[in-house]
């Protein structure tokens, strides 16, 4: 990333992003909640991305340079809590899943007047219980360093339904699937299953978010059929990819 903004305050607000768009690399001195109550966020860090449809939201620590795409018309939601306040003791990135009332409440202390009234604060103490209460997910893609990992994770990333063994795709890049294995565990924390599991998601939530068909989705993020996407995808998210456009 390069040309980083520094924003001394994370803002609270709420504002549209056209599919497509985004914002650019910078860092702000709070930490941050970022909601997308419409379409699918994606923030990109050095580390990787993490995505989210509506049913999730991401926390942004202090300091983590960070940049926001938007997948699919994003109807984004943010707020900045001090430094000093942090109700989940995180000091990553992470996906937290959104239960209804932490939704109204996030939508309710985005679009509130942002004078610092006796009511705001009662809603922003109770928000941040209920942030106190949500389980994280799972919904980190990482990026790798090794060139050798990086060259795998480069041709998954074009073709998320190659189904290649680690072994087959190992030979094409010259690297042993004993090594990639190894290095998959080291720099992704993760098995090769999986991390090609969770780069088949992100794709399908892109996918999702610009209205293809759930039975397209699946032949393309390279499930074996539609019924197994829907069973990954409801265990991954908590819900359907038919059902994903009204949450």
């Amino acid at each position: 990333m390069t040309e980083i903004r520094h924003l001394p305050r994370a803002p609270t607000r709420a504002q549209t992003l056209l599919a497509g768009s985004g914002i650019g690399a910078h860092r702000h001195d709070d930490h941050q909640i970022v909601y997308a109550a419409k379409g699918v966020l994606a923030i990109t860090t050095d580390r990787g991305s993490w995505i989210a449809p509506a049913t999730r939201a991401i926390w942004v620590p202090a300091g983590t340079v960070h940049a926001h795409h938007a997948h699919g018309e994003l109807e984004l939601h943010l707020v900045g809590l001090p430094a000093t306040d942090n109700p989940l003791g995180l000091t990553e990135p992470s996906v937290l899943t959104v239960a209804p009332l932490l939704r109204e409440l996030v939508l309710a202390y985005t679009g509130a007047p942002h004078e610092d009234s006796p009511e705001r604060q009662r809603l922003r103490a109770v928000l941040l219980d209920q942030l106190r209460a949500a389980p994280q997910q799972p919904v980190h893609l990482p990026a790798p360093a090794d060139p050798r990992l990086k060259a795998l994770c480069a041709i998954l990333h074009a073709d998320p339904a190659d189904n290649r063994t680690l072994a087959t795709l190992g030979a094409q890049i010259g690297a042993s699937d004993r090594t990639l294995t190894r290095l998959c565990k080291a720099e992704l924390g993760m098995s090769f299953p999986q991390w090609r599991t969770q780069l088949r998601l992100y794709h399908a939530l892109v996918l999702l978010a610009d209205r293809t068909p759930v039975t397209t989705v699946a032949h393309t993020c390279g499930w074996s059929s539609t019924s197994a996407f829907i069973d990954v995808f409801r265990r991954a998210f908590g819900h359907t990819p038919g059902t994903h456009h009204h949450r």
